[in-house]
């Protein structure tokens, strides 16, 4: 039997609004074990580990490191006793170097005097005992997102830290990427660590973890040997229900242009050119499906289409008229809806209700006015039919919407969104940090959308099984460019998207045919 590094025992997490988050769990990861953590968003895990890295407290339960019984009173506090995370969003400096950003809080030198020369010795030893080999000297924003998590897995491990928590790692990295790191990840278990792997991706626990525990509702409702599982019998622990993972759906029939992007250029403020004479265009009864590595356009490409950024120049128009110069407000009426790569900065008010979150696209529009007032009657129901509709897991609309899970969240997003009329849905990572169950919903809409009611959507997404499934064509850039076209999906895998991704390969103009 391996030695148990960790062990929570029967805790409990009631929040002030008597949301309990936590019901008597147990879970325990032991030495030289890499230990999934799973379940829908809401689930409890975040609150589980918020409370373990001493960012929550907890009514009832007990942690024991190592054997002893530990009181965890903040995040410095958990790296102490031996307790490390890797966030989702990594939390680096970028105009400084590796050896300087992993050094941070723990400086080598006298005084007020950084021993740079020191930090570069003692990250170039950590990389080699590691086997997460990368430049002291580069700067974080050079780096790509692969090299930036190594980044933040040295900073964990130069720290002492023997049992880590990885917060959805692979979220933003390539196939490629994402088979380097479980070879990274199975050399740290085998030296002995330690290693909690938040995931969505039941492909990813099945082929890495030796054990996982499941949460549904704040309990745990399954916990085993991953060899004595599989993603179905995963799936039905997590949300109670057998969840289908791939979506069958009807050969698009792609209609009018309702998108018509021509040589659009962007520079950002540092003056990197991240979009590069980029055309393409979007049909009514498709979905456009955009991969890439973060980093390579896609998010400026999203939110210069919905009106969050200006273009350096370039043509956009939307249903035959031109955006430029026009305000967010002016593009939505258009016809588009927009499902921002962050919910929580762009697509709510965290303060306000539900209610008053899906109505904020609608307040001046004739079905839910009367002269210059809101017909609340109306509203209300809107708000209730969406809430019912879209399965929105709430008391009902006038719950705050920063009470609710980041899967509900993200639902209270969609059904505003898809109701709102528009004919031009662009969907930037819709389903990331999201629930298998949610996920599954979202997807599908999306399909369902462009089947029955002939819009165009624009999918930016991270996830290459969801790419793969929900795409009717697919393109992949590269440093602002497109680099490749699939008109067949279905015959692509992941693989091969992950070489044109990396810039391993790229496709001539004549072999990309027609981006319209």
């Amino acid at each position: 039997m391996s030695k148990e590094l960790l062990r929570m025992e029967g805790i409990t997490k009631i929040y002030g609004n008597g949301f309990m988050a936590n019901k008597d769990v147990t879970f325990s990861v032991s030495e030289g074990e890499i230990h999934a953590l799973i379940g829908e968003n809401g689930a409890g895990k975040t609150t589980l580990m918020k409370i373990l890295f001493g960012e929550e407290d907890c009514q009832n339960g007990k942690i024991y490191i190592n054997g002893e019984e530990a009181h965890i009173a903040n995040p410095l506090d958990a790296i102490a006793k031996g307790v490390g995370m890797v966030h989702q969003h990594f939390m680096q400096v970028p105009n400084l170097s590796v050896a300087e950003n992993i050094m941070l809080g723990i400086e080598p030198g006298r005084g007020m005097v950084f021993d740079k020369k020191k930090a570069i010795q003692l990250t170039t030893e950590a990389a080699e005992k590691f086997q997460l080999h990368v430049d002291p000297n580069t700067l974080i924003r050079d780096l790509s997102v692969g090299y930036k998590q190594k980044v933040e897995l040295l900073k964990a491990l130069i720290r002492g830290v023997k049992v880590l928590i990885l917060d959805e790692p692979t979220a933003v990295l390539t196939p490629q990427e994402t088979a380097e790191l479980f070879v990274q990840l199975k050399v740290l278990r085998d030296q002995g660590y330690g290693i909690i792997f938040i995931s969505h991706k039941l492909e990813e626990v099945m082929e890495l973890c030796d054990r996982c525990t499941v949460l549904r509702h704040g309990r745990v409702t399954g916990h085993g040997d991953i060899k004595d599982l599989d993603p179905v019998k995963l799936s039905r622990l997590m949300v109670e229900r057998d969840v289908v993972m791939e979506i069958e759906k009807e050969k698009s029939a792609p209609a009018d242009i309702i998108l018509h992007v021509e040589k659009l250029n962007y520079l950002n403020d540092l003056g990197k050119h991240m979009i590069k004479d980029l055309s393409f265009g979007i049909r009514a009864g498709e979905v456009v499906g955009i991969a890439g590595v973060e980093g390579n356009g896609q998010t400026d490409l999203s939110e210069i289409i919905t009106g969050l950024r200006r273009r350096t120049n370039g043509e956009i128009t939307l249903n035959g008229t031109e955006t430029e110069g026009k305000t967010i407000r002016e593009i939505r009426d258009l016809g588009l809806a927009h499902i921002s790569e962050d919910r929580m900065k762009y697509g709510i008010a965290p303060d306000l209700s539900i209610r008053d979150n899906i109505a904020s696209i609608y307040l001046d529009n004739k079905q839910f006015t009367k002269g210059p007032l809101l017909n609340v009657r109306e509203l209300n129901k809107f708000v209730d039919h969406c809430i019912e509709e879209f399965e929105i897991a709430c008391t009902g609309g006038d719950e705050a919407i920063h009470l609710l899970s980041g899967g509900n969240i993200q639902k209270v997003i969609i059904a505003r969104e898809f109701s709102s009329g528009a004919n031009l849905i662009v969907a930037n990572q819709p389903t990331r940090g999201i629930d298998v169950g949610t996920t599954d919903l979202i997807r599908r809409l999306l399909v369902k959308y462009t089947r029955e009611k002939k819009i165009g959507a624009l999918l930016i997404s991270s996830d290459l099984n969801e790419i793969l499934e929900v795409s009717d064509r697919l393109l992949v850039m590269k440093d602002g460019q497109i680099v490749a076209q699939f008109n067949d999906v279905k015959s692509v895998t992941a693989e091969q998207l992950g070489e044109y991704m990396l810039g391993v390969k790229s496709m001539t103009p004549e072999e990309m045919g027609d981006l319209f």
